[in-house]
């Protein structure tokens, strides 16, 4: 089920962008759409500008990386990933432990 994205995960994905060199449109923010990944609560996000859902899309490439702690000090490793097209694609949250994720950013 799609959703629009929380001002938590708009932070996050403002940070990797930021380190990355992907050029988004200006709207980008107002039309994004994610679906949370089956990643046993660490927060993964499929992501879809325009809120295009499309099931053929592959995994590219990584684009950016950031490394934070969760709020119970557990290393975070969130990673922006673009489809094979140069799309936005996915936003991959690994909690070093595989616990579920306190704090997304």
């Amino acid at each position: 089920m799609m959703r629009i994205p929380t001002v938590k995960e708009i932070q996050l994905l403002d940070k990797l962008i930021e380190n990355s060199s992907i050029d988004l449109p200006l709207n980008w923010k107002s039309t994004l759409k994610v679906k949370p990944m089956d990643d046993g609560g660490m927060g993964s996000l499929l992501l879809f500008l325009n809120g295009i859902n499309n099931s053929k899309r592959v995994f590219g490439e990584q684009i950016s990386e950031y490394q934070y702690k969760d709020i119970d000090g557990v290393d975070i490793i969130a990673s922006l990933n673009v489809d094979s097209h140069g799309s936005l694609f996915e936003l991959d949250i690994w909690k070093t432990d595989f616990s579920p994720t306190k704090k997304i950013f």
